[in-house]
């Protein structure tokens, strides 16, 4: 039975960065994000259901991310029924990457959540990590990248778990202060899991 490890963490703080250190250790990793990118593609599940419910933000056969924030930033309960149709598509598309990744026998699942804990989804899981970094180098990580301005920025914190509520939660952090030292506790973190499978 594969151990299924949910990985979470705030933005800019190397999530994504991780998780490939996982999937290069040997773990399948699913990814959320992607996901819901499959889920808006032309002939993507949630096409149908968010056209029904927004037929604005169809654009091309598929949904408009850009026209969803227009939506939101307008009307704020619009997220909790654009939320109510995709998540639970979200978790069939989870469900059945595990599904295979069993059939397969693969030791390790990554699930990389970035809503692990706020939506429960930590309660399926084997294993919860959280990937951290200190505030400073977090912030300089996501103005650098040019996406964003420091409101926003600002504001995406305010939405989501402190890390520090993040930290407490989970299983095992991973400081991500260096790729190396991220690195080492990746693989430090496999280990365990092996050593405590092994002695179960």
């Amino acid at each position: 039975m594969s151990v299924l490890i949910g990985l979470t963490g705030s933005i800019g703080m190397g999530k994504s960065t991780t998780a490939r250190m996982f999937a290069d250790a040997g773990c399948a990793l699913w990814d959320a994000d992607a996901a819901v990118h499959r889920l808006y593609a032309p002939g993507g599940a949630a096409v149908a259901p968010v056209a029904a419910a927004f037929p604005d933000v169809i654009e091309k056969g598929a949904v408009s991310r850009v026209r969803l924030r227009q939506i939101i930033a307008e009307d704020p309960a619009a997220l909790d029924r654009i939320e109510g149709i995709v998540h639970p598509l979200v978790a069939q598309d989870r469900e059945q990457f595990v599904k295979e990744a069993r059939v397969q026998g693969i030791e390790c699942v990554v699930l990389d959540i970035p809503l692990l804990f706020e939506t429960g989804a930590d309660r399926g899981m084997d294993v919860t990590v959280t990937v951290s970094a200190p505030p400073d180098l977090q912030r300089a990580r996501v103005l650098e990248r040019g996406t964003m301005t420091v409101a926003q920025f600002d504001a995406m914190l305010q939405k989501q778990m402190p890390d520090r509520d993040k930290r407490a939660r989970a299983d095992h952090v991973i400081e991500t202060d260096t790729l190396e030292h991220a690195r080492e506790q990746v693989q430090a973190v496999l280990a365990e899991i092996r050593r405590k499978r092994n002695h179960a």
